[in-house]
């Protein structure tokens, strides 16, 4: 696949993995609600296998997220941040927009997250809350 780029001021969003911070965003996600103590080595390997986006000022990493998907009828967006200092720059819109605009995935016929968080965000993207919430499980392996 090839590298997607698009930028917007003095950020730049890409899907070159080779960019990627993986200490950044490995502490991000330790300290985060939904992937507190995720292994470095799980993060690493969650990239590999995922189309991630990078959120760069300049080539310092302003955010991240991560779609997994099989290109054609689902795709599942996790992991999406912005760092604080980073915060209230509309460049959680930006990224959302560049993950939804990507040649690869407009083609999707379902879109997942899942977040306690930014719902009005999500809205703005015609994400809404599961209509048949009874439809979905989950299995969660136990760590030992």
């Amino acid at each position: 696949m090839e590298t997607y780029e698009v930028r917007k001021d003095n950020f730049l969003i890409s899907t070159d993995k080779t960019k990627l911070d993986i200490d950044i965003i490995h502490k991000f996600l330790t300290g985060s609600y939904w992937a507190g103590g995720r292994a470095k080595e799980n993060v690493v390997r969650s990239i590999e296998n995922s189309l991630c986006f990078g959120v760069y000022d300049e080539v310092k990493l302003a955010g991240f997220a991560r779609v997994i998907s099989d290109n054609t009828t689902f795709a599942y967006i996790a992991d999406l941040f912005i760092m604080e200092e980073y915060q209230g720059k509309g460049l959680s819109k930006f990224l959302m927009t560049a993950i939804m605009d990507h040649p690869e995935l407009r083609v999707m016929e379902k879109w997942v997250l899942a977040t306690r968080t930014a719902h009005g965000l999500y809205k703005q993207f015609g994400f809404l809350p599961l209509p048949f919430p009874d439809r979905f499980m989950m299995k969660k392996n136990i760590k030992n």
